[in-house]
């Protein structure tokens, strides 16, 4: 039996979910992505937010004109604003996701003889360059929870990104999407006393999009699927307050 998720990506098959890419202007993130654009995708948490991303990863590898990758680099916030272990931690989850979503095993091995050599400073855009020389079809980049970072980390990964903009696509991803809860423009990056904007740090960014929380319809469409299966009637008295703003 299929149950409501609040944990987490949904998956079909198990939960209740709407269509994800219902829940997002696909021909808009389709336009940005095809005229190269950098771009942030910001959402409250528990919206679908990861949900959406990985759809959309899937839905542009099937397409067979970009090769995407999903990646999850919320791991490098225990390095706080050490950027020699938190830059390495976020290339290390894009290796991972690499050959879990694309099952491309070249980008493990090249990562793991080439990083001694490279200062953390320059490692991702190293790491990036290469991933996107490897094959003539554009690569594309979903980083989700990068405002988990913090201090040098976070400063060293959005400009390292934007070192390697200029070179898009062929020797760089063709599209960049940062995700978390905030918009980058939101980030006060604390580094040797100074305050940073993540919009200063991150100016190439070409817009930012939301994703809003579900409203009433969307809400009913979930409980009409729990309805179906389970013959349970759906009582909008019960916890009036969730409802409130929706």
């Amino acid at each position: 039996m299929k149950t409501f998720n609040t944990a987490g990506p949904s998956i079909p098959g198990d939960h209740y979910m709407l269509d994800p890419l219902a829940r997002i202007d696909l021909a808009e993130i389709e336009a940005l992505i095809d005229a190269k654009r950098y771009f942030v995708l910001h959402a409250p948490r528990q919206t679908g937010k990861t949900t959406a991303l990985l759809a959309l990863m899937h839905h542009l590898n099937a397409q067979g004109r970009y090769r995407c990758a999903y990646a999850n680099i919320e791991g490098a916030q225990a390095a706080r604003g050490d950027e020699t272990q938190g830059i390495p931690a976020a290339c290390e989850a894009i290796v991972g996701s690499l050959e879990t979503y694309l099952s491309d095993t070249r980008i493990a091995a090249w990562y793991w003889d080439n990083k001694p050599r490279m200062a953390p400073q320059n490692l991702l855009t190293a790491l990036l360059r290469h991933w996107s020389q490897l094959d003539a079809k554009p690569a594309v980049l979903f980083l989700d929870e990068v405002d988990a970072l913090v201090g040098d980390t976070l400063i060293s990964l959005l400009r390292q990104i934007r070192a390697g903009y200029a070179q898009r696509p062929e020797a760089f991803p063709q599209t960049v999407v940062l995700c978390g809860v905030r918009d980058v423009r939101d980030y006060r990056i604390h580094s040797g006393g100074e305050i940073i904007t993540g919009g200063s740090a991150f100016n190439i960014k070409a817009v930012s999009l939301r994703l809003s929380n579900f409203s009433r319809a969307e809400c009913e469409q979930l409980w009409q699927q729990h309805e179906a299966e389970t013959g349970q009637t759906f009582d909008p008295a019960i916890y009036p307050e969730l409802w409130a703003d929706t």
